[in-house]
């Protein structure tokens, strides 16, 4: 267990998670308009308002940790109309909040990944697949030196078992949990294991993402004929529930550690494997990845073989 995290503050950070998944459903089903930044790329009010719950709660408990998070507020603070709206939305969920106090917990989420130990948080990964109706997470990480020590992820619209909407949760050495969103909660979390005998593979939505060819390729000739397209860290959550042997990401740039920390535990610890494509262990030290070169998740039977058919590309 993580110093300084123990199950009550475990608890209160998911159920942190699990509400930020109700506003960013609760926006989604009224399809209120997403918006791009700077750099052109999208970005909605559930962005901005799931990352202020999750960082508030954050804040609160743990005030010394940075959180090393995908926004910030500055746009805004330009655009008082939106900021209403995120406001809005963070008070439906039993917060009740001023609009500079919304602005505070989304900009807290600008800290640095120089300290030993910091939290990493994607409020929607997936921001794509968000607003077109598919998949995304809500992902969140404990980082020490380097390493995930806690991780997770919410996935609303994931079926798992016939179910739709899932909290997954993992810490190191203490194994990797599923409940379903919305439920009681009293209900019994479920135990999460790989499948070794699991025969499809998971990769990227947006062909951007990775090498499509060269994933389908390699999945293949390991015996593996299914690929699934799937937007955002849902992914890593399919190989942790058995329901895919394998996730390939063979990007042509540097990740971000908030699209991988927290997948990388829950699969770890429900009993797969995580690397890059050369077999290296991911380090989430800094914001970007820059001694990884694409990302390899399994369920541990296949992973060597697909590291070795990978030397060819």
């Amino acid at each position: 267990m993580a110093v300084g995290l123990g199950e009550k503050e475990f608890k209160s950070i998911c159920q942190s998670v699990a509400s930020a998944a109700k506003l960013c459903e609760a926006v989604r089903s009224e399809k209120v308009m997403s918006m791009a930044k700077a750099d052109q790329s999208p970005v909605t009010i559930a962005d901005y308002g799931s990352q202020a719950i999750i960082c508030k709660t954050l804040q609160e408990i743990f005030p010394e940790d940075p959180v090393v998070a995908e926004e910030d507020a500055s746009d805004l603070r330009t655009n008082t109309e939106q900021l209403k709206q995120v406001a809005q939305y963070v008070a439906q969920t039993g917060c009740s909040c001023k609009e500079e106090d919304i602005l505070g917990w989304i900009d807290n989420g600008n800290g640095k990944t120089n300290m030993k130990r910091f939290w990493t948080l994607d409020p929607i990964d997936g921001t794509k697949g968000y607003i077109r109706g598919d998949q995304y997470a809500i992902c969140l990480a404990l980082i020490e030196g380097g390493h995930t020590q806690a991780g997770i992820l919410a996935c609303p619209a994931l079926d798992v078992d016939g179910t739709i909407g899932h909290l997954f949760t993992a810490q190191r050495g203490k194994g990797a949990f599923r409940k379903q969103l919305g439920v009681n909660e009293s209900a019994s979390w479920k135990k999460l294991q790989v499948d070794k005998s699991a025969n499809s593979a998971v990769q990227s939505f947006e062909a951007s993402h990775g090498n499509h060819s060269a994933q389908e390729t390699v999945a293949k000739a390991i015996g593996i004929g299914d690929m699934i397209p799937m937007d955002s860290q849902a992914k890593y959550s399919m190989v942790a529930s058995g329901k895919a042997a394998l996730y390939l990401r063979l990007s042509n740039y540097h990740e971000n550690i908030w699209d991988h920390a927290a997948g990388t535990i829950i699969v770890q610890e429900a009993g797969g494997k995580v690397t890059d494509r050369n077999g290296k262990p991911l380090n989430f030290a800094s914001a970007k990845m820059f001694e990884n070169s694409g990302v390899v998740v399994s369920n541990g039977s296949t992973h060597d073989a697909a590291l070795s058919i990978l030397q060819n590309y």
